[in-house]
């Protein structure tokens, strides 16, 4: 079956130059105009690579919007932005907001079909992996916990150096999203005896310090005052 690739552009002649391009290359393309648009389309259906304009319309950033709400419904959806905005500073977010590429315009038509046969490579390398992989993997948004390995990753790159107790205290926090864990519950999910209060805080310090080595802005641990902690799906 032919790799079913979105295009989101307001231009309609690039649009439909890219549209072209990836259709002689055997794609199957859908096209949108616009951000609102899209995300109704792409609520509905995952494809297997969508490529993202960045400025549309009255609406400087419509594509990283676009983007957030997408990686929420579908973490591992393959994103190219390919855009005019080709700042270090929009490089970098589009990036960490997980983003699998990152290309300014104007692009020429056999490299954009070249890049999206490398990105749907990849994408279908990570798919074989998985189902090939007898451990239980687990995702939370950008998190992802293979639980027999005990190895925790964050936006595709693997957390380094995350012991069993911080594993432990991670997998326990995301089995109830939003929820405050009390300090008493959390020590339970370590499997230790006796642990304090100051000793749980000091597993989630170094939690959040060594996700922040990939991420700078993590912020999903959120600290409830004399009582516990919780995973922000936010």
């Amino acid at each position: 079956m032919a790799k079913h690739i979105v295009i989101v552009e307001d231009d309609r002649d690039q649009r439909d130059n890219y549209q072209f391009a990836l259709e002689q290359r055997g794609y199957r393309v859908t096209v949108y105009a616009g951000k609102d648009q899209a995300e109704v389309g792409l609520k509905q259906q995952r494809p297997d690579l969508v490529i993202l304009d960045i400025i549309m319309d009255d609406n400087i950033d419509a594509g990283f919007q676009l983007c957030a709400a997408l990686l929420k419904i579908h973490p591992d959806l393959p994103v190219l932005f390919l855009t005019e905005r080709v700042g270090e500073i929009d490089r970098i977010l589009g990036l960490r907001m997980g983003a699998w590429d990152y290309q300014p315009k104007p692009v020429s038509l056999d490299f954009l079909a070249e890049k999206v046969a490398t990105l749907i490579r990849l994408s279908d390398i990570r798919v074989v992996t998985a189902e090939t992989d007898d451990q239980k993997i687990r995702n939370i948004g950008h998190l992802q916990l293979l639980e027999e390995s005990r190895q925790a990753k964050w936006r595709n790159q693997e957390i380094v150096g995350i012991t069993l107790t911080e594993f432990r205290m991670i997998e326990a926090l995301t089995r109830r999203p939003g929820n405050i864990l009390t300090y008493d519950t959390l020590a339970q999910a370590t499997h230790q005896h006796y642990v304090s209060n100051n000793t749980i805080s000091t597993h989630i310090r170094n939690i959040k310090r060594k996700v922040k080595k990939i991420d700078a802005q993590f912020d999903a641990i959120k600290s409830e005052y004399g009582m516990g902690y919780r995973w922000s799906d936010n």
